[in-house]
């Protein structure tokens, strides 16, 4: 590759790792091309670009990103898979795509939020639900107390208005529509 070629490669690498909110590698080995288009393709669908790189390349740009932990995960061949806004869908889909098509693609590591982290920690991170789902139970999980604490300050109000409607309705007396018949011949 010329020169010009690679130090295009290294810039573009660079502006993805910063831009990316995460990126996943996986060791593509044993994938054929036209698995590797189905697995762009699939990826893409969901705003997910997936690149192979050349190790010594992805590492200049790794440092360059400030990312030099980074490098030490570039080994073999590999590929990288860069997402936006929801950080667990590059493993999530790459992780279906694997049980949908029993074949083997290995994550090797992962940069994610600008933290390294290991192969296990990156599936850890395709278990979390969408964004949409953890802010959902979040709300959940604040309003719970909130609920609870309003049913308690109006449960002493509520047995205070049954009380007075109890005293009033034993002040009042007996009334006509409670069962007492009405005096003969008053029709």
């Amino acid at each position: 590759m010329p020169r010009a070629e690679k130090v295009e490669q290294v810039e573009l690498l660079t502006e993805r790792l910063k831009s990316a909110r995460v990126a996943v590698l996986t060791d593509y080995r044993g994938l054929t091309v036209g698995q590797l288009q189905d697995l762009r393709s699939r990826l893409r669908a969901h705003d997910v670009e997936y690149r192979v790189v050349k190790n010594t390349l992805a590492r200049r740009a790794a440092v360059e990103a400030g990312h030099p932990d980074f490098q030490e995960q570039l080994k073999g061949p590999v590929a990288i898979a860069f997402g936006g806004e929801d950080v667990g869908a590059p493993a999530r889909l790459l992780a279906e795509f694997v049980r949908q098509t029993r074949l083997r693609l290995d994550i090797v590591g992962g940069l994610v939020e600008g933290r390294v982290m290991a192969p296990e920690q990156v599936r850890q991170v395709a278990d979390l639900p969408p964004r949409e789902i953890l802010l959902a139970q979040l709300l959940g999980t604040l309003q719970s107390p909130i609920a609870q604490l309003v049913a308690t300050i109006q449960a002493p109000v509520q047995q205070l208005l049954g009380l007075l409607e109890a005293y009033r309705e034993k002040l009042e007396g007996p009334s006509d529509d409670q069962g007492l018949a009405a005096p003969a011949g008053a029709d």
